[in-house]
């Protein structure tokens, strides 16, 4: 029998780590992890922070079933069944701070930190990890695509080639969150109140004896919700004429199609004559739907064409983030108990960029007051005065530190929420509407420059000077221990 819970919904690593914790009694030694991600997908200057609604979900119903420890009693590694008891009375119990979803973001930074016992900060990695990357992934790409057609309708149209069902759900939302208007998945928009949108096949046509029988029949049916899709012969010699009669047909009952959609073919140039012709006619309130393979890219060299396109239903080019399908977002021990006491610990690597910045972290976004624009995001220690106390500010590229400028008027904004602490959701979960209005004024905080979508300007992210020294305190000694 299949479980319903998500405990599984782990790498098993997770649970050779916790077990080996618990056969060594080191199992509940506190630990702080934090979750972000090194670079930036698409080439983009920002990304869009998604999939906290479902990392509170999960956290929430976290449990163990019987069904669930039948499974691991059956695993190579022979677990106690002592441990196995344990895990059927499991509850997170830790303290968890997000970003909040729809906030703009950039690599380094933690966007989650999850704080607990050793145990239940492992166990929960996996799954953090995967509904942040693929949110925040669908929802960094839905932004792009929105930034290159900001004034007309967006519609996710990507369900059929989303990989399996919760994809196409949790993708619909993660792309209303950036801005989409609509999605023609009914399950997310019953789930998430995302208002609905859709057409009709191909095969509706193809199934009458005319395309002009089609067209007037399904007008006949829902008159009020008419989008006809005109290329399932030709285009302009049969599919455009022939909607311009069953439109035709809708005014003399009072009523007015609202659309026709293009889905293959050269769309600018079909777009253009298809506008010409319903003008011509009369119908110049009718609007242009196009689809087949859209993405960012597409829409902005069909813009540059003079495609005369209203609505644009983007699918497989968005729902799977065909041109980069991992964000790669990572989950790193930052801090951990020794002795009774939390001391900060680092990552090395032989790649610098994945060398990890030792202890638990805030973030702040920096804002200039004059402008109401965002500067920088400052990363240091919870019990450091600056940025909260004001006072000039210092700002240096970690990677570079000659990089560097002071600030001395800002307001300072603490972009980490308390989510759970000790176990205990203190977070009210915003609407997705006030997500969506959150997310618009994320976007009127930046400065176009860091928005465009070809080479934008690099927002700084720094780290404060004792983070810094950390560090490099760190590394150093990591050296000598190896040298010696």
């Amino acid at each position: 029998m299949q479980t319903t819970s998500l405990a599984l919904h782990t790498d098993k690593y997770q649970i050779n780590m916790m077990y080996a914790h618990w056969v060594n009694g080191t199992h509940k030694r506190k630990a702080v992890f934090e979750a972000y991600f090194r670079k930036l997908p698409f080439g983009n200057g920002y990304a869009v922070f998604a999939g906290l609604e479902r990392i509170v979900n999960y956290i929430s119903q976290l449990r163990f079933t019987m069904e669930d420890i039948k499974y691991l009693s059956k695993q190579e590694e022979n677990y106690d069944p002592v441990f196995l008891e344990e895990l059927l009375q499991f509850s997170f119990q830790g303290t968890i701070h997000s970003m909040k979803e729809g906030a703009l973001v950039f690599p380094d930074e933690p966007l989650i930190r999850v704080e607990g016992s050793i145990m239940e900060t492992q166990l929960v990695e996996t799954a953090i990890l995967n509904f942040m990357n693929y949110q925040t992934l669908i929802a960094t790409k839905a932004s792009r695509i929105k930034q290159v057609a900001s004034q007309d309708t967006l519609l996710e149209f990507g369900t059929r080639r989303a990989q399996e069902a919760d994809a196409a759900i949790w993708g619909a939302r993660a792309s209303y969150v950036a801005g989409f208007h609509a999605t023609s998945n009914m399950l997310a928009g019953e789930r998430f109140g995302i208002p609905t949108a859709g057409t009709h096949a191909h095969s509706w046509v193809q199934s009458f004896m005319s395309e002009q029988e089609a067209f007037d029949v399904y007008a006949k049916v829902l008159p009020d919700q008419v989008t006809l899709l005109v290329d399932t012969f030709d285009t302009l010699n049969s599919g455009v004429p022939h909607a311009i009669k069953t439109a035709k047909k809708l005014e003399s009952q009072g009523k007015k199609m609202n659309a026709i959609r293009l889905d293959s073919g050269d769309l600018a140039y079909l777009s253009i004559q298809a506008r010409q012709m319903l003008d011509d006619a009369g119908l110049d309130y009718v609007k242009i739907v196009a689809s087949n393979d859209l993405d960012e890219n597409t829409i902005f060299n069909l813009k540059a064409q003079g495609a005369r396109i209203d609505t644009w239903g983007v699918g497989t080019q968005l729902i799977t983030a065909s041109d980069q399908p991992s964000l790669g977002g990572v989950y790193k021990l930052v801090e951990r108990e020794v002795d009774g006491a939390m001391l900060p610990t680092i990552k090395i690597s032989a790649n610098p960029e994945k060398v990890s910045t030792p202890g638990k972290k805030e973030v702040f976004r920096i804002i200039d007051p004059k402008h109401g624009k965002a500067i920088a995001d400052y990363i240091c220690y919870p019990g450091e005065e600056q940025p909260l106390q004001g006072g000039p500010l210092k700002l240096f590229n970690p990677l570079h530190p000659y990089l560097k400028k002071t600030v001395t008027r800002y307001e300072a904004v603490n972009m980490l929420e308390p989510i759970f602490v000790n176990g205990r959701k203190v977070y009210e979960l915003p609407t997705l509407d006030e997500i969506r209005s959150y997310h618009r004024e994320q976007m009127d905080l930046f400065w176009p420059e860091y928005l465009r979508k070809l080479n934008p300007e690099i927002y700084r992210v720094n780290i404060s000077p004792a983070a810094w020294n950390m560090k490099q305190k760190l590394i150093a000694e990591h050296v000598q221990s190896t040298e010696e």
